[in-house]
């Protein structure tokens, strides 16, 4: 049904429906729960957009949330469902963290930053590596084996930070990096931000989705990326090799995703913690859904999930009845009617336009 309808259609009306109905049953439970809806959405638009420190945690949620998002749409091009991102952002962490903890008492802040981005680039490649051999070579389907990968990363990473945990210390976290470590701050620059850990990292992602952006629409290797995720067998034959395309965009898409980590890691906390992935690799699964795999709208969607999590936390707070779980509740709401209900509303939308399937 969707290939029958026109462009804004599929790009841009049924994801603004599919994100009404998910909000909608999020107003339902909302009012359930003895709150009112209309109040919540005020404090959490407030909190999240028209505060100007707010927007700028929005902004710093949305820079990890746009490297996720990229990392899961560049394998859906390919009709891969990479739901490993997580497990990504995990290893590249380490990877980042290793980095850090070797030259940090050496480098400069010019070199520094670009051989953690490195590190953490590497290393999310590299797990995605084997998922994607096993998928090209053996036919393992990347679904199950990411998923399998998600949590070796999150086993690995309680086995490896304690050996980080500096001496005397409780906390389950390595040691502060140097400041030279640190990726500059915009409030430098804007002091209306305020306080907050909205970096340079947000830049790159915008660079990051630029550049996405030319090479799947206006390069030959992103039109091989496309045929093979629309036709393996016809792209095959057309001379596309695709054992190396599953695995070199599975390289990518690690990469992606543990560029995210950087975000996280050297932009705000400044030190490799238990936990500091929050969940940001499976938000990437409904950005990359909900935006289309465009660039357009993947900024979109991860600038409101940043929205979300940021509003969310002042919401939990004034709201007492409603609990901080809800935004995850609106983020697997938004994945059902992205996701698995896609096609909910294009055939009305099809009859509303006097088209036949």
């Amino acid at each position: 049904m969707n290939k029958d309808l026109p462009r804004w259609a599929t790009a841009f009306a049924l994801p603004l429906l599919n994100l009404l109905s998910a909000l909608l049953v999020t107003a339902l439970v909302i009012h359930l729960l003895g709150e009112s809806p209309t109040e919540s959405l005020a404090i959490l638009i407030n909190s999240a957009v028209v505060n100007p420190e707010g927007l700028s945690y929005t902004l710093f949620y949305a820079s990890t949330f746009i490297f996720t998002g990229l990392a899961v749409s560049i394998a859906m091009e390919a009709g891969l469902f990479n739901i490993g991102a997580e497990g990504q952002m995990y290893f590249a962490g380490l990877g980042l963290t290793l980095a850090m903890l070797t030259f940090d008492s050496t480098l400069p802040a010019l070199v520094l930053i670009p051989v953690g981005m490195i590190g953490a680039a590497l290393f999310g490649a590299l797990w995605a590596f084997v998922p994607g051999y096993l998928q090209a070579k053996r036919g393992s389907h990347v679904v199950v084996t990411t998923i399998m990968f998600n949590y070796i990363a999150a086993a690995l990473m309680n086995t490896v930070i304690v050996k980080l945990v500096p001496p005397g210390e409780q906390n389950p976290a390595s040691r502060a990096f140097a400041a030279a470590a640190e990726m500059p701050r915009l409030n430098q620059w804007f002091p209306v931000l305020g306080e907050t850990p909205l970096n340079i990292s947000f830049f790159l992602a915008i660079i990051a989705l630029v550049i996405y952006g030319v090479v799947v629409s206006r390069s030959s290797w992103g039109f091989k990326l496309r045929a093979t995720g629309l036709n393996k067998h016809a792209a095959h034959y057309a001379g596309i090799r695709i054992s190396k395309m599953i695995i070199i965009v599975m390289l990518i898409s690690g990469a992606l995703a543990g560029l995210g980590s950087v975000n996280s890691i050297m932009g705000s906390t400044h030190y490799l913690s238990l936990n500091f992935v929050g969940g940001a690799g499976f938000i990437g699964i409904a950005i990359a859904l909900m935006g289309r795999q465009h660039p357009v709208g993947i900024f979109l969607s991860a600038v409101l999930f940043g929205a979300l999590t940021q509003g969310g936390f002042d919401l939990s707070l004034e709201k007492q009845n409603i609990p901080p779980e809800t935004v995850i509740l609106v983020q697997g709401l938004i994945i059902l009617f992205c996701g698995a209900m896609e096609n909910l509303y294009a055939p009305a939308i099809a009859k509303l336009l006097k088209l036949k399937k």
